[in-house]
């Protein structure tokens, strides 16, 4: 007997220590909760900052960091639309709104509702379908189908609620959910208010900020329905989210291990038999139901197998009660008999053989990595890699994606200032100031990823428009260019820097450039560009090394991001990119997408290349033929080279001028030809080539 418990405890101590090493560990976690938190909110902002009546959640495993390199989660986005009211009580109807009245009764699945259209002008039920998401029941009801979402996401597979993306290379698939929010907290989760488990787990604390969130109603009908077109579930993610992130290490391990055993030997091939947020649950109720004092490192091989023995139960019995609304079963109408069998019987042979199931567990190398630590194997037997380098590894991950929100929320954010005069331009900075001085800290932190971009913008908008009448850039457009130039390591410079080369101010111009350069090759710096989804850039060891040590703010100094001139900026631009401008004829507008391609109307370039394109300019006009000739050399040598390039057409198109400018047609020629085999549509190379062969064609 005592021989078993120091083998469990062992094996337990072992698990902690493997998960560790593969970045289960506080110091990972709290980090990755840290970036996904931070993107939500940048992009919340955005969403704040354009009118957008819309919120986003980020939800699931990355947000909660209870996931490793080799679960390869996605990353899970609530979107909530809050035009719509959801009321369970007539008291809650708002004059003007959309109206839903939640109705559960005899016809409807315990956990779920129907939603009756109401009047927006008084607080009396619709009695006219308004569209084709709508229908009238029996009682003469207009209910909302939960239909009403398909095809808002172009291209996504729908499960369920869910649309599900593909991530591009190197990055996250997206399962994104669109919702409506409730007036209030859910009638039927009240009772979950007032239970108490053994382990007096949630706290008070807990279930009082539960409340206070958000309850969400998403496009969903239970698998056991009479209506499932009708049907809505009623979501608490994010009362669960608080929960999640309230475990300790030792239950963030062991939720990590069931999700392991799920992919490895319950769900295989990909099938989804038993999901991850029934595993959630089965660990929330067996954390609810025992001592606190139990969830040790020591006993996390113990805990693991109550969980296994919890679940077997819930397959067997068809049954696993929802943790807030307990009347929901989240396994009905889930398997056939056939698959209930199978599942049963493989958490059973896994339960009777569980330590060695364990070892052969691939997923991070854990199977492996536990041989190692119990001296089953010695560890020069096989490679795999360090802790230290799991961590650099992770660390670069959670950057590149803060980075990549940061871009990606730029294109609307430019989108909208770009539909704005001056004065609606100075609301929309001051609204956006305001999450700095009253914000909270994540609110403070993303401003500081975001507003740099804007300042820099509103400048050059200003200095634009002031070079326009008098050909110089008033103080004010120098102050906001200014207060903008840190939001990478480049393209605010480089916007500064093309506004003075646009006045005539070379020597200042030029010292900006040199500045720049030198700080670019001072650091490990990656290209940014999510103007179009393309792989996920490269990096270097150094750049990981970077991640692993330095807090967030390093992202400034190891990112390059793209240099975005929207048209009302087109005097802070040299000609030769004014034309990226009109790159689209009419002919090409029809393979624009509306949303995600407004930047084809602007000028947008990569930094390195636009920076040795205003060497090559501002060289020129200074007559240092060397200078000149060695920026336009790094120029054609970081076209060719520079593999993380999202431009590179527009790269083309520039260098292209430049060998016009140098007289040599035939280079020139061969630049715009490479632009047209990379994008054969949106390119202004069309309209080079034609230029360009008019002008032999008149010399001749």
């Amino acid at each position: 007997m005592f021989q078993e418990h120091d083998f469990r405890e062992n094996l337990s101590l072992a698990l902690s220590e493997v998960l560790d090493d593969i970045g289960v560990n506080e110091r990972l976690v709290m980090r990755r909760r840290r970036h996904l938190m931070l993107g939500e909110t940048i992009c919340n902002i955005r969403y704040s900052f354009t009118d957008t009546n819309t919120t986003v959640y980020y939800l699931g495993s990355q947000s909660e960091g209870t996931t490793t390199t080799g679960l390869h989660s996605d990353i899970d986005t609530l979107y909530c639309y809050p035009d719509s009211n959801i009321i369970q009580d007539w008291s809650e109807w708002e004059h003007g709104k959309l109206n839903y009245l939640m109705i559960q009764d005899e016809n409807t699945t315990p956990g779920y509702c129907f939603l009756q259209l109401l009047r927006h002008d008084e607080p009396l039920p619709a009695t006219v379908i308004p569209d084709e998401h709508h229908i009238s029941d029996r009682s003469g009801r207009i209910l909302v189908k939960n239909t009403r979402f398909n095809g808002v996401i172009p291209g996504a597979v729908v499960h369920g609620p869910s649309n599900a993306e593909q991530g591009e290379p190197g990055f996250s698939d997206i399962d994104t959910v669109l919702a409506f929010p409730c007036k209030s907290w859910p009638h039927s989760a009240s009772g979950w208010l007032e239970r108490q488990g053994i382990g007096r787990w949630p706290t008070h604390d807990m279930r009082r900020y539960a409340v206070s969130t958000r309850c969400f109603v998403v496009a969903t009908g239970s698998k056991v329905s009479q209506y499932p077109e009708l049907e809505w579930r009623i979501s608490t993610s994010l009362a669960e989210r608080c929960l999640i992130l309230n475990l300790n290490i030792t239950q963030i391990r062991c939720y990590v291990l069931l999700k392991m055993i799920l992919k490895s030997f319950l769900n295989p091939q990909g099938e989804i038999n038993i999901s991850s947020f029934m595993c959630k649950t089965v660990l929330l109720h067996c954390i609810e139901n025992t001592e606190s004092s139990i969830w040790k490192e020591n006993n996390l091989f113990i805990c693991l197998t109550y969980c296994l023995l919890e679940l077997h139960s819930c397959v067997q019995n068809d049954h696993c009660s929802h943790f807030i609304i307990q009347e929901n079963n989240l396994m009905a109408g889930q398997f056939t008999a056939e698959k209930k069998h199978e599942l049963s019987k493989n958490i059973s042979d896994f339960l009777q053989n569980d330590s060695k199931m364990l070892l052969r567990i691939d997923i991070d190398d854990l199977g492996y990595r536990l041989q190692v630590k119990l001296n089953i194997v010695p560890h020069r037997a096989y490679y795999y890699q360090s802790s230290l380098a799991i961590h650099e590894s992770n660390m670069t991950s959670e950057y590149l994606k803060t980075a990549c929100i940061t871009s990606l929320i730029h294109n609307p954010v430019l989108e909208h200032l770009h539909t704005k005069n001056i004065r609606a331009m100075k609301y929309c900075i001051g609204k956006l100031i305001t999450f700095n001085v009253n914000g909270n800290r994540l609110e403070q932190a993303a401003f500081k990823f975001i507003a740099p971009f804007i300042f820099t913008t509103y400048g050059s908008i200003l200095a634009s428009s002031s070079i326009s009448e008098n050909n110089l850039v008033s103080p004010q457009a120098l102050v906001w260019l200014s207060v903008g130039l840190n939001s990478d390591i480049s393209s605010s410079r480089l916007k500064l820097a093309s506004v003075f080369y646009c006045t005539g101010d070379m020597e200042k111009a030029e010292l900006i450039l040199r500045h720049t350069e030198q700080q670019y090759y001072s650091y490990p710096v990656v290209p940014i560009c999510r103007c179009w989804m393309k792989p996920r850039p490269a990096v270097t060891a150094e750049f990981k090394r970077v991640c692993g040590e330095q807090s967030e703010d390093c992202i400034k100094h190891i990112t390059s991001f793209c240099v975005r001139f929207i048209q009302k900026e087109i005097n802070c631009i040299p000609h030769e990119l004014q034309y990226e401008m009109f790159r689209s004829t009419q002919g090409d507008m029809i393979h624009r997408d509306e949303d995600e391609d407004c930047w084809m109307d602007w000028a947008v370039v990569d930094s390195l290349p636009f920076l040795y394109f205003l060497q090559y300019k501002i060289y020129r006009h200074l007559q240092s033929h060397q200078d000149q000739q060695q920026a336009l050399n790094k120029l054609i040598r970081t076209i060719e080279t520079d593999t993380n390039l999202s431009h590179r057409e527009t790269a083309l198109n520039i260098l292209g001028q430049c060998m016009e400018q140098e007289n040599r047609p035939q280079q020139a020629f061969n630049c715009y030809l490479l632009s047209l085999q990379l994008r054969s549509r949106n390119n202004v190379a069309n309209f080079h080539i034609c230029k360009h062969l008019s002008g032999l064609l008149a010399s001749q």
